[in-house]
């Protein structure tokens, strides 16, 4: 039995060449050529003055935390849907994340939300765009003038899509990106800090490099850092990636529209909300989700895997996350959408590589379960 992938990225001799004819130039590692000149082709793609590329998303966020120095006790507004790395550096500095739940339909946090869980202390707002759909910004935008807060926007996942005609990542004043395997494009691991502000572009440089200070002295520091730094065989890849994210992205939606039309007559799911009044879903990943609050999205997951289809849960709410629980960050605190998507919602093979005969075999696969 033919077993489909959650995710297949799409990777050419067009890339291998590229990467190969970094190895052969001998500067495999961070700083190189290739670096410099994917972080300047990525700018431009987003609609900022300065990226710097990271080891991962992950890395992505550390750096736009600490770049914006939070205290003890300082709170940023964040989704509870989401995934952990959006908490990391926050509680590690000694911050409180504040959660906000999702809407139901988007599966982005619910903005209407947002304003009254601002208090005095609050000093930042991270909005993620979850899955194909971003979030509404410009209510954000608003609320983050009127309270003075600085912006985050997880942008690791939307790639390539638009909020009323800007790009996603060209909000806020800082914007996060990840080029894992499963994202638009990939660099293996990787990510991209942007931002239009000059001074955090320095900072961001400075603490993906274990905080070498430029022109003093090597290996004197004056804060502390990480390794963060991309290589120049990743950003190699990434060039190639990123001349075709047009074409990905095409895909993801062609991939999406097929599902859609292919599905839709499958009454005990919900599937994922085609367009907004301000975006269309470029679907980085296909996502469903039980209608029957009694059924758990877990037990359809191994049933298709059985099928020789891989799925993925969708996110673990940050206020569920065993590790909070134990330092009792979010103690009775409860976020309904959020828990209920966490129970039943679960994603289809979805990826760029992802074939359309594959496509097939999912849909009458999922027909096959679902018309039991």
């Amino acid at each position: 039995m033919k077993f489909i992938p959650v995710n297949r990225p799409l990777i050419t001799k067009l890339e291998a060449d590229s990467v190969a004819k970094c190895i052969k130039s001998g500067w495999i590692s961070g700083d190189g050529p290739y670096v410099k000149k994917f972080e300047k082709e990525f700018a431009k793609t987003v609609s900022r003055k300065y990226a710097i590329t990271v080891s991962n998303g992950t890395a992505a966020l550390d750096i736009a935390i600490k770049s914006i120095n939070i205290k003890k006790g300082e709170e940023v507004i964040v989704p509870a849907f989401t995934i952990i790395s959006c908490l990391h550096q926050i509680v590690r500095q000694g911050g409180k994340p504040v959660l906000i739940d999702s809407d139901p339909m988007t599966w982005n946090m619910d903005v209407s939300k947002i304003e009254k869980k601002i208090t005095k202390k609050t000093k930042a707002i991270m909005l993620v765009h979850t899955y194909g759909l971003p979030v509404d910004i410009d209510p954000i935008i608003k609320i983050a003038k009127k309270y003075n807060l600085i912006i985050i926007e997880d942008a690791a996942e939307q790639l390539g899509q638009f909020y009323k005609k800007k790009p996603i990542g060209s909000f806020g004043d800082i914007s996060t990106f990840s080029f894992y395997a499963n994202k638009h494009i990939t660099t293996g691991e990787g990510g991209m800090v942007v931002t239009n502000n000059k001074s955090l572009a320095k900072k961001f440089a400075i603490f993906k490099n274990i905080s070498f200070q430029p022109k003093k002295q090597r290996f004197v520091h004056e804060d502390l850092g990480w390794n963060y730094r991309m290589t120049n065989m990743q950003a190699a890849l990434g060039l190639v990636q990123l001349k075709k994210l047009k074409f990905f992205v095409k895909k993801k939606k062609y991939l999406g529209k097929f599902y859609n039309l292919k599905l839709k007559n499958l009454k005990n799911i919900q599937l994922p909300l085609n367009k907004t009044s301000y975006a269309k879903n470029i679907y980085w990943v296909y996502g469903v989700v039980l209608k029957n609050k009694k059924k758990l999205a877990k037990n359809y997951i191994n049933i298709l895997k059985k099928e020789g289809i891989d799925c993925r849960p969708f996110f673990c709410p940050m206020h569920l996350q065993p590790v909070f629980k134990k330092m009792k960050l979010f103690k009775n605190q409860k976020f309904p959408v959020s828990e209920e998507l966490f129970r039943r919602g679960f994603y289809l093979p979805s990826g760029i590589g992802t074939t359309e005969n594959e496509m097939k075999i999912v849909v009458a696969k999922m027909k096959k379960v679902f018309n039991k």
